[in-house]
């Protein structure tokens, strides 16, 4: 991490009359991206510069009301001066389909990727803010060869609520049925324009339009469980990370850690409290975010990339080729086999090889690597077959017919580790499908052969 101070003479924003017509100028067209499982995302297109830019938004957005306050507008214009930007509200918010409970990582991910097929873009820089820096990074360690640069701002990526908060006690939930739409994100937001009431105003349109009651506690529910900063360590792109000393909102010790977490990446501390970037001094944000993305133009090596790993094993092989013969056991690993590349298909795995009794494959998303898993066990028990499973999350490295790595050894242990027809994964794993219905019972801690310290294990329920 290098640790560099903000450009000087760079005085706050006044919002002038022109900024003020900008409420007038024409918004760009919403068009819809369709995710794989045919959610309808919102996104828009701006500018004609020589990169895209895709911008990923905090929990609450609408890419149409944001262009309704003149200092985002502003904001956003001048992103789309230097860069072709790209915008969308994530699923369950704003403009995009509603859905029920909360998405994951993972959904976010495949979102993102079909926003930026829709858009004809093959490779982008990527703003996150807020929440959204989790799913940027994320993104960028699984695609590196999609990411051209990575920029953090006000970056989350573990829980900021208070541990002991109880988002449905019933005063919570009245307290948001009464007050989401009245601005109140504002006051921790961007405390520095917490008193203008046409900002508030456009603020409590932002709430009231961009996320529902419920949604919006379960928005809350799972940044309680976020924690991303074991996949940090993959990201190898070029990445700036920008905070506010003084953020209201998320602690700038997050910002702090996700620079020292992700190799090579460049630290800007600011002075303020705002977490949203568009009202104090948003031109030293906007100009080390252009600096930045058009400055370098480093093609990262898509040799290394964080995935999924999967290990299966047969369990007790040897006793079936004794009990079956050498020809009957060759013709039911054929079938297994069979079942296991269709379930590889359904659930978008990639096969890296078979070992005889066992299989070793990756994934770019750890919940469908879970559902996979849960898959085939169950296809392998309607063979008369049992296998044992291990799931781990972490960097790997490709070579042309095998995949190494601490991430690799780390899969295989566990699997080992898993009992007949049981589906053990890593924390990592775990914690990166909050808000997916699959369900986990701990196994206590293990010591993983040549991994270094204990783990805690849990058995996965699809």
């Amino acid at each position: 991490m290098s640790r560099v101070s903000a450009p000087s003479g760079q005085s706050a924003c006044v919002v002038s009359v022109a900024d003020r017509i900008l409420r007038h100028v024409e918004v760009p067209r919403t068009r819809y991206a369709v995710a794989n499982d045919e959610v309808r995302v919102a996104y828009q297109v701006i500018g004609e510069g020589p990169l895209d830019l895709v911008c990923l938004p905090s929990a609450g957005s609408h890419v149409e009301i944001f262009w309704e306050e003149p200092s985002v507008a502003r904001y956003l214009r001048r992103l789309a001066s230097f860069s072709r930007l790209i915008l969308f509200d994530k699923r369950g918010a704003g403009m995009s389909d509603g859905i029920e409970g909360v998405p994951t990582l993972e959904q976010r991910m495949d979102d993102l990727r079909a926003v930026m097929d829709a858009a004809d873009s093959s490779r982008s820089a990527l703003l996150g803010m807020s929440e959204g820096a989790a799913m940027a990074a994320m993104f960028a360690a699984t695609y590196p060869e999609r990411v051209t640069s990575l920029v953090l701002m006000g970056a989350a990526i573990r829980c900021w609520l208070p541990p002991d908060l109880d988002v449905d006690d019933p005063a919570i939930v009245a307290y948001i049925d009464e007050h989401l739409g009245d601005g109140f994100s504002i006051e921790r937001g961007a405390p520095s324009v917490a008193d203008d009431d046409r900002i508030r105003a456009w603020a409590g349109r932002v709430e009231r339009f961009g996320l529902t009651p419920t949604s919006f506690r379960a928005m809350m529910k799972m940044n309680m469980s976020l924690d991303a900063a074991a996949i940090l360590p993959a990201v190898s792109v070029p990445t700036l990370v920008i905070h506010r000393s003084g953020d209201q909102i998320v602690v700038v010790d997050q910002g702090r850690d996700a620079a020292q977490l992700i190799p090579g990446a460049r630290y800007v501390e600011l002075p303020g409290s705002d977490h949203m970037p568009y009202f104090d001094d948003p031109d030293t944000t906007l100009a080390l975010i252009e600096e930045f993305v058009t400055g370098q133009r480093h093609v990262p090596e898509p040799d290394r990339v964080l995935a999924t790993v999967l290990f299966t094993d047969i369990v007790d092989s040897t006793g079936h080729t004794s009990r079956l013969g050498d020809r009957r056991w060759k013709d039911l690993l054929a079938d297994y086999d069979a079942m296991v590349d269709r379930h590889l298909g359904e659930f978008r795995g990639h096969l890296v090889k078979t070992t005889g009794d066992g299989t070793v494959a990756t994934f770019d998303g750890p919940g469908r690597a879970v559902r996979c898993a849960t898959a085939i066990r169950d296809g392998a028990q309607q063979l008369g077959i049992q296998v044992r499973t291990g799931l781990h999350t972490g960097e790997i490295e490709l070579r042309p017919d095998d995949i190494t790595g601490l991430a690799v050894v780390i899969a295989q242990r566990i699997s080992s580790t898993a009992h007949a027809n049981e589906i053990l994964v890593s924390s990592t794993v775990r914690d990166l499908t909050v808000g997916s219905t699959i369900g986990y019972e701990v196994q206590g801690e293990h010591d993983l052969k040549g991994v270094p310290d204990a783990w805690t294990l849990f058995a996965a329920h699809a």
